[in-house]
């Protein structure tokens, strides 16, 4: 499990003073970014080697608010991967209120140009550092 933690900003907050709901699917991009950057091969990197990998599907359980000033913490674990298809689940914690918020699972696909590609053969050792990123 990979832990990203990040303060809800004021500029993130709807009328009602809590979290809008779509910066969740932006928190969830940071996340991803900071752990690809910890496996060892950041997005960056990827996309130089002409390697994307596009969101395919996106699913948010919104259970609590989250409010301008909240400590939040983003545990994201890899629950599925084969090569061509990252699945990845985000359990979004609130540290301020000492509860789960958030839970959402992203699904991802590999490209290179115009078509879909497996990592085993673009990219091994993203490969292998995938895999042993499974949580399963």
């Amino acid at each position: 499990m990979f832990v990203y933690r990040r303060k809800a900003q004021y500029h993130e907050t709807d009328r009602m003073g809590i979290i809008h709901h779509s910066n969740y699917v932006k928190w969830m991009e940071e996340a991803r970014i900071e752990f690809m950057d910890s496996i060892g091969l950041s997005y960056r990197e990827m996309e130089d080697l002409g390697v994307a990998s596009p969101v395919v599907s996106i699913n948010v359980e919104y259970k609590k608010q989250v409010e301008f000033d909240d400590k939040i913490e983003i545990r994201l674990s890899v629950s599925e991967y084969n090569g061509a298809v990252l699945e990845i689940e985000y359990e979004f914690y609130n540290l301020s209120k000492d509860e789960v918020c958030t839970h959402a699972v992203s699904r991802h696909c590999f490209i290179h140009g115009d078509r879909l590609v497996s990592l085993k053969k673009e990219l091994p050792r993203l490969d292998a550092d995938l895999r042993e990123q499974l949580d399963l």
